[in-house]
């Protein structure tokens, strides 16, 4: 049996990943491909549990050391309980999130030396890694702005201001030009239709042996 594909969904507030990770589920379930879908920090009973105490409370609830042990904690879970057992499967597997949130989140956005936070994701998780990593990108403004639309009380991060929102968008970016051969930046300031014709180019040309008309 062929092992499953790992997309990930990357990128700032209000981005627009699930959206788009729906959409590239349902065109895979179209083009007869099985598929799921999860995010992080959650995907399992263990790491929804710490998701409650990472995206909820006050904003210095945590210290940016603790924040990346959590997720790393979690992250370890949701790989052992979900993500792992789909791949052995044959099943895609869609996560809104992963390993390069950490680098971004508690890395460029509080200031962890990155080398610590790809340690502690190697202690985790080993050399496991994304097929591919779809960036959605777009200027904080605007994310934070449809980001507020949506209410709830998951918005811990959403409140940590627009200078902590701004090394978070550099620091994806960054992540893709170190790692061009997973990662593909995509322009997410248009419609989700045309949002998602750019992550079905990505992943058509990524992904060989995948087609979809």
């Amino acid at each position: 049996m062929e092992r499953g594909r790992f997309i990930t969904f990357e990128g700032g507030e209000g981005a627009g990943k699930s959206t788009q990770l729906k959409m590239l589920a349902d065109a895979l379930a179209a083009a007869g491909t099985p598929a799921i879908t999860t995010r992080e920090p959650g995907g399992s009973e263990g790491a929804e549990a710490i998701r409650a105490l990472l995206v909820t409370g006050d904003v210095g609830r945590w210290d940016g050391q603790t924040e990346a042990l959590l997720h790393s904690a979690a992250r370890r879970d949701h790989l052992v309980r979900t993500v792992w057992p789909a791949l052995d499967l044959g099943t895609w597997v869609l996560c809104d999130r992963f390993a390069d949130s950490t680098v971004a989140y508690q890395g460029y956005g509080h200031g962890l030396p990155v080398s610590f936070i790809e340690s502690l994701t190697r202690l985790a998780i080993g050399d496991f890694a994304p097929d591919l990593t779809l960036i959605l990108d777009l200027p904080v403004e605007a994310g934070l702005a449809r980001a507020g639309h949506r209410g709830g009380a998951e918005d811990r991060y959403e409140r940590m201001g627009v200078a902590f929102h701004q090394r978070l968008r550099q620091g994806f970016l960054s992540i893709a030009e170190r790692q061009p051969g997973r990662c593909v930046v995509v322009d997410a300031t248009g419609t989700p239709e045309q949002v998602h014709d750019a992550v079905m180019a990505a992943v058509r040309g990524r992904l060989l042996g995948f087609c979809v008309t």
